[in-house]
């Protein structure tokens, strides 16, 4: 190991902690439901980023640092607004303080953090920012492994 491949793992590391230190205060802050929608409006987000038909539009002539930024702008607002359509039809039962159920709330953000994490790998352009071939890409980037870390988070939301 060279000390590249350690700073390169040890940034993907730092952006994995991130994103679950994010998804957790969210958590804490929100409640149980609030990253449930959160979780559901990634989904969403998802799919309506794939099937979007105005990216050339939008993107016009931006050189390709400029286009990943705004691709993920373009997906941070789907998500945004799929979360809080996700908030105005779902019910709002969990009534708790902030590290009432933790583990629970912890499983929720973690879940999402993988969710993140793999849309980072196979549909968002974060690995324009990112060099291949760390441990945590080996583990969320392989076409493989796309379904199987897809359907972890539904599993998590029935079981929980």
């Amino acid at each position: 190991m060279d000390t590249s491949f350690i700073l390169n793992f040890l940034t993907e590391f730092a952006y994995f902690l991130i994103v679950l230190a994010i998804a957790l205060v969210f958590t804490l802050a929100r409640g149980r439901q609030a990253v449930i929608n959160l979780i559901l409006g990634l989904y969403l987000a998802l799919l309506i980023s794939v099937e979007f038909p105005y990216y050339d539009q939008l993107l016009g002539s931006f050189d390709s640092g400029i286009e990943s930024v705004i691709k993920l702008i373009i997906f941070a607002v789907f998500t945004v607004l799929a979360t809080l359509v996700c908030s105005r039809i779902t019910p709002d039962e969990f009534r708790e303080g902030r590290f009432e159920s933790f583990g629970k709330k912890f499983i929720l953000a973690l879940s999402a953090t993988v969710l993140v994490m793999i849309f980072s790998f196979h549909v968002l352009p974060v690995t324009d920012f990112l060099t291949p071939g760390t441990p945590i890409q080996s583990l969320f980037a392989p076409e493989g492994y796309f379904f199987w870390w897809l359907l972890a988070p539904l599993i998590v939301l029935f079981l929980v």
